[in-house]
């Protein structure tokens, strides 16, 4: 599967204030009616039952030039430390990053078990598109520009 190009996104939630994105490369397009994306989130992630718990969840499709942001959001950097220096959109619900090529705000509309991950499944409510620039994909371990 690493010879196929996957799109790169945050997912983010906010829980009573308690903020935390996870970079994902399973994003993909379920339904066009009801709009559905679905994204797969490790069960060991700390975002996996805090998502289960939010019911909604954001998404910034990120672009070229922002691999800075899928490696940040990656690594599991500590909750306290993981929002200094990044820009984000003000706005109600889950925190979306600045500068992104799309964003999405969803529902959690189901949860699938898919081995060692969950496939969450979330109804799209928004979506907006962002800057012109070439979204980043990852393929064979590491991200380009498509």
């Amino acid at each position: 599967m690493r010879i196929i190009p996957a799109p790169v996104a945050v997912v983010t939630i906010d829980l009573e204030g308690e903020r935390l994105g996870l970079t994902v490369a399973s994003l993909v397009s379920l339904s066009l009616e009801p709009p559905l994306v679905g994204a797969a989130v490790s069960r060991q992630a700390a975002l996996h039952e805090l998502l289960h718990k939010a019911g909604e969840f954001g998404v910034s499709v990120l672009g070229a030039g922002q691999e800075h942001l899928a490696q940040h959001f990656a690594r599991g950097v500590p909750p306290s430390a993981l929002w200094k220096g990044i820009a984000v959109r003000e706005g109600d619900g889950p925190p979306l990053l600045e500068d992104a090529v799309a964003w999405l705000r969803c529902r959690v509309w189901a949860e699938h078990d898919a081995g060692d991950h969950t496939l969450f499944v979330g109804e799209v409510v928004a979506a907006e598109s962002g800057s012109a620039q070439r979204p980043l994909v990852y393929i064979d371990r590491g991200y380009v520009s498509a």
